[in-house]
């Protein structure tokens, strides 16, 4: 993650929301999630797009002699 996407403030207290109140920590943790889980899906997609071989490939799993 690039650190213009982080804000450079003190703490959860200092953060505010869009109505001016603080946000807590979990609601900043809930918004950083659901930004990374965006993101990862868009490189899910483009991966599937460009011929990803399947899962284990993605995995970086290797398998030897069975």
């Amino acid at each position: 993650m690039s650190e213009e996407s982080v804000p450079q403030q003190g703490g959860a207290t200092s953060a505010g929301g869009a109505d001016g109140r603080p946000k807590g920590l979990l609601q900043q943790m809930e918004e950083l999630m659901a930004a990374l889980d965006a993101d990862l899906s868009a490189l899910d997609a483009e991966f599937q797009s460009a011929g990803g071989s399947g899962r284990g490939a993605a995995t970086g799993v290797v398998r030897s002699g069975d």
